[in-house]
């Protein structure tokens, strides 16, 4: 019999692991010895999920200066057209808006959000009220994640809770009657697992499924594998716009991210890197979505050192790109 690793012998006191933050060589992403959990946890009973409205053919990140109402609205206003939803992501060293606010503030501002919850910082209390009140405001999914761990250097006067992880959450998410998305790392070790972990998300709750970024081949794998398994979920896949120096290594400096160097350097040696960046990742959309069982792919990523208005103005010519070759 499988012994299970106890919430206390790893560092974000996960019991549904391990997260999608194992390093290249096993290894956890916040202490330097292998993560604790050998194979992915099974999901005991499953719970039935809330179905999602639709799955979006286009799901755009949703990047603001924090705590700023009047550059939501700019952003906001600029990606609107172009998406059918946009994904709140939520960062260890940047906080903003609580998700319920800021999932309110999108909704008057004219965007569906998807709204990612992260355990770090919240205890179950929080969690609840969090949810309960995303299901008021009638968000289409929230994001269910454990969450990173915060660095060493980043309020080192606060405890970072992680009372539950992602796959627990979303169970609560679908209890309360919300649509749970969940992500999963195909890149990330146990590679060859990585489809039964999401089959236990599933199995959690979970209505839909994005992808941290991999390349086109591993998707492909891990597509196929997903569907051995069981999984029959909507399967949102990453895809990476960058158009400098600076966007390109947020998408390669986190453990379990799959960035292709030669891409990257095929976009910042041209003449013109925005063009170049728009057209490398309109080509990665159209083949992760020729991959069986992708439903849809997420514009993800900083797109543009240039501000949030010129990233948004990128990631919208990206996603009207894409939605003009689908006939969306």
């Amino acid at each position: 019999m499988q012994k299970l690793p106890t919430a206390d012998s790893c560092p974000k006191h996960m019991v549904m692991g391990p997260c999608g933050g194992v390093r290249a060589d096993g290894d956890c992403e916040v202490v330097p010895h292998p993560c604790v959990f050998g194979v992915p946890v099974a999901w005991a009973d499953p719970v039935p999920p809330v179905p999602l409205p639709a799955a979006p053919l286009v799901l755009t990140d949703f990047s603001s200066e924090p705590y700023s109402v009047p550059m939501l609205r700019s952003v906001a206003a600029t990606l609107a057209a172009s998406c059918d939803a946009v994904l709140v992501g939520e960062h260890q060293n940047r906080p903003g808006f609580p998700p319920t606010l800021h999932a309110s503030l999108l909704l008057e501002a004219g965007v569906r959000p998807w709204i990612t919850l992260a355990c770090r910082d919240r205890n179950r209390v929080i969690l609840e009220q969090e949810l309960s009140g995303l299901r008021h405001l009638g968000v289409d999914a929230v994001l269910c994640v454990t969450g990173d761990a915060r660095a060493y250097d980043v309020r080192p006067d606060v405890t970072q809770v992680f009372d539950l992880d992602g796959p627990r959450l979303a169970a609560l998410a679908a209890s309360i009657g919300l649509s749970a998305a969940v992500p999963e790392t195909p890149a990330a070790p146990p590679r060859h697992l990585r489809a039964f972990r999401l089959l236990q998300k599933q199995r959690a709750g979970a209505a839909a499924a994005v992808l941290n970024h991999a390349g086109v081949a591993t998707v492909t794998e891990f597509m196929g594998a997903a569907a051995q398994a069981g999984v029959t979920i909507p399967v949102i896949a990453a895809v990476a716009i960058f158009t400098d120096a600076r966007s390109a290594a947020v998408l390669t400096g986190l453990p379990g991210l799959e960035l292709d160097p030669a891409v990257v350097r095929g976009v910042l040696e041209r003449p013109d890197p925005v063009r170049a960046g728009i057209d490398a990742a309109a080509r990665e959309a159209r083949a992760l979505l020729d991959i069986p069982g992708v439903a849809g792919v997420n514009i993800s990523g900083l797109a543009s050192a240039r501000g949030y208005e010129f990233a948004a103005k990128v990631k919208a010519e990206l996603a009207d790109s894409i939605r003009e070759e689908r006939g969306a």
